[in-house]
């Protein structure tokens, strides 16, 4: 059964971050948001497949799984994600420039906190974790305000509990694992996939909207949903 809870956990946020990461592009040309919303899915895909094949601590997936974790714990699901939604809230557009540097940066950080594992607590690292999901959620709760004020209240309140739940998942990641668990932490990520899906699913609802209400009070013109320029 808890082999069963997880594959449908991974299934369903591999689905969201491919899908709606999609949507952030085609419909958005939000390229911070559906490319991160795109290596979350990747990363559940590595995971489901590493999972598939016998969960083997000592292969190549397994480095890539901590890899890609690092990747949106530091910057992505972070940095990357308060950029991408301050395009709503903040009419903030970056250059390709910008775009690339802030990936290299989460590749950066990535491949230096990957080595850091989870058989062990890590002090420095996870404390780091969690500060910048403090910071993140601050952000997001200014996002969810800025929601209700638009009469957007099931999504203000959507989004503040999916941010709530992602920072319950941070908090538990390093510092409290679940009593029971068993080594590969099967309930820890079944729980932490299905809440990471249902925050990209939230988002995104909320993100359009945003978009919506900006272009319904003239801040933000129609055309640029389907426009490529870059500021």
């Amino acid at each position: 059964m808890k082999d069963l809870l997880f594959m449908l956990a991974d299934l369903w946020m591999i689905f969201a971050g491919f899908y709606f990461g999609w949507k952030f592009i085609r419909r958005y040309k939000n390229y911070l948001l559906g490319l991160e919303w795109m290596i979350v899915a990747t990363s559940g895909s590595n995971f489901l497949l590493w999972a598939l094949l016998g969960g083997d601590e000592d292969g190549f997936l397994y480095n890539v799984a901590y890899f890609f974790d690092a990747f949106s714990r530091s910057v992505g699901i972070t940095l990357i994600l308060v950029m991408g939604l301050m395009r709503v809230t903040h009419r903030y557009k970056p250059t390709v420039a910008v775009d690339v540097g802030v990936f290299a940066l989460a590749a950066a950080a990535g491949l230096y906190l990957q080595q850091f594992r989870a058989d062990q607590l890590h002090l420095g690292p996870a404390t780091f974790y969690v500060v910048v999901n403090v910071l993140t959620t601050i952000f997001l709760a200014y996002f969810s305000w800025r929601l209700w004020r638009i009469g957007a209240t099931g999504l203000a309140i959507a989004a503040g509990l999916v941010t709530i739940a992602g920072s319950v998942i941070a908090i538990t990641y390093d510092f409290f694992p679940i009593p029971g668990d068993d080594a590969h932490r099967t309930l820890f990520y079944s729980a932490a996939l299905a809440t990471w899906g249902f925050q990209m699913f939230v988002y995104f609802l909320a993100y359009r909207a945003l978009h919506n209400h900006n272009v319904a009070r003239g801040a933000e013109s129609a055309s640029d949903e389907h426009s490529v320029a870059r500021t």
